[in-house]
């Protein structure tokens, strides 16, 4: 049976990339029917974190990832945190000093540097020369008496590393372009090109998809996978994610976690959806689709080589779709509430269903509910320079509000087909209409001189604070 994993570290929020690279890992395990991994590779003690951990399980969560087996879900191949597993390392590490593929080094800094040195001035790549290769017993005894700690090395054969990556095809890599490499550091917390190949091949990972910054790793993991005597598994590299400026995505192109694009008032599905086509496309020319329809149609073989563009327009445009047209208005509603109540705007969840009723059809985001829907909930806004003056200079304006507020002060509810039949009336009567008449109404309910329909406006916010706000700014200008 296939098997993958998506393997981060708790370090930081989870970054687009990898937000990627463990959806389409999620895609072709469904896809294949395969069995899906979350594996915490938080070795790194200093800089891995138990809430990165836990924010990053939410995140893969909110954009609808699920696995199969983790650190929350119990499977037969845990534990799933390499920071749980050093005893399992350090036994394949005896085993590799035993056979004589691996051996400790003793090297101190400054000479290593002196090497780099040499090698730079000589303009040639770096690579360990080797010296601890073949330490007598007698001489590693120096050492330690000296109370040097050595690392452990892996000793790479010489030989050229082939693979085939089912993304970028034929790869062949020489090893003497990074010569024997530490596996094991010198605080006793092994590295990570040895301890993914021991997960990998102790979880039976037959699939290893990752970003293609891993390309160089992949020899090293080869050579230990063949010393250990493991299956190789095979491997797809994802091509990079660029800006939009064709530069490494990065925190110049914006929100660039899936934690700020969240906060930012996109829906998860939306997310989902975009980012499965960064780096690969399906066969249909329809670029919104569900999480059903990706799966059925995902391929790994069908991804590009070239790297994948970010951008963000696109997406906000995608996100628009789903606030649109897709998800139903409870559901919207829903999702919408905390923003609402973020941004201060208290109501029951009755009426900011008719406030997404309203204003769905204009916004791309949940962010953007801050300004389109307050007018929907602030009554004393300020009147700017701007309108004081038009009002000043117009007599016109005042009229018409004054006349509006006459034909709705005796009402005691207000719908939309009400609002279009007042404004018609008025139209025939005194001769105002477009924007001379529907504009002094609008500054006069919102503060605005654009926005969302007034008809749906006053049906939303009743008759009594279309009252209140005509009545406001007879008074602030009669």
């Amino acid at each position: 049976m296939k098997r993958v994993r998506f393997a981060p570290s708790p370090t930081g929020y989870l970054h687009l990339g990898n937000a990627r690279t463990a959806l389409f890992n999620y895609l072709f395990s469904r896809h294949e029917n395969a069995t899906f991994i979350l594996r915490i590779e938080d070795t790194d003690l200093e800089r891995s974190k138990k809430e990165y951990e836990e924010m990053l399980m939410e995140d893969l969560k909110w954009m609808g990832i699920e696995w199969d087996e983790g650190p929350d879900v119990e499977g037969p191949h845990g534990p799933y945190r390499q920071s749980e597993r050093l005893e399992i390392y350090m036994k394949y590490v005896d085993k590799l000093l035993k056979s004589g593929d691996a051996y400790y080094c003793y090297c101190t800094e400054e000479e290593l540097e002196q090497e780099r040195e040499k090698a730079i001035a000589e303009g040639r790549p770096y690579r360990y020369s080797g010296k601890c290769r073949n330490l007598t017993p007698e001489e590693r005894a120096f050492y330690e008496g000296k109370g040097i700690k050595p690392v452990v090395r892996f000793k790479v054969p010489d030989k050229t590393v082939v693979f085939e990556d089912i993304i970028r095809g034929h790869v062949e890599i020489d090893t003497k372009e990074f010569g024997d490499f530490v596996i094991v550091r010198q605080d006793g917390m092994p590295v990570y090109n040895f301890v993914v190949v021991i997960d990998d091949a102790l979880m039976g990972i037959t699939h290893v998809i990752r970003g293609e910054d891993h390309l160089s790793n992949t020899p090293k993991q080869i050579v230990i996978y063949e010393a250990l005597g493991f299956a190789i598994p095979q491997f797809a590299h994802l091509p990079i994610i660029l800006g939009e400026d064709r530069t490494k995505l990065s925190k110049r192109h914006g929100a660039v976690s899936v934690r700020a694009l969240k906060d930012d008032g996109f829906i998860s599905e939306a997310v989902f959806n975009y980012l499965s086509l960064l780096g690969w496309h399906p066969k249909e020319e329809k670029e919104v689709l569900s999480k059903e329809e990706i799966i059925k149609q995902f391929r790994i073989e069908d991804v590009n080589k070239s790297p994948a563009i970010f951008d963000r327009t696109k997406l906000r445009w995608m996100n628009g779709v789903y606030i649109r047209e897709i998800l139903d208005l409870d559901d919207l509603t829903k999702r919408a509430t905390a923003f609402f109540e973020g941004f201060g705007y208290k109501a029951d969840y009755e009426f900011y269903k008719k406030v997404m009723s309203a204003i769905r059809d204009s916004i791309e985001t949940l962010m953007e509910i801050k300004e389109r829907a307050k007018v929907f909930f602030v009554d004393e806004f300020p009147y700017t320079e701007e309108i004081v003056n038009e009002v000043k200079s117009d007599e016109n304006v005042y009229k018409v509000v004054e006349i509006f507020y006459n034909k709705i002060k005796n009402l005691s509810a207000i719908t939309k087909e009400d609002f279009k039949n007042i404004t018609k009336k008025i139209q025939k009567e005194y001769g105002y209409k477009g924007k001379a008449l529907f504009h002094p109404i609008r500054i006069a309910l919102t503060g605005e001189p654009s926005g969302v329909g007034l008809d749906l406006l006053v049906e939303v916010i009743g008759i009594e604070r279309v009252k209140f706000r005509l009545e406001r700014f007879l008074e602030y200008f009669g």
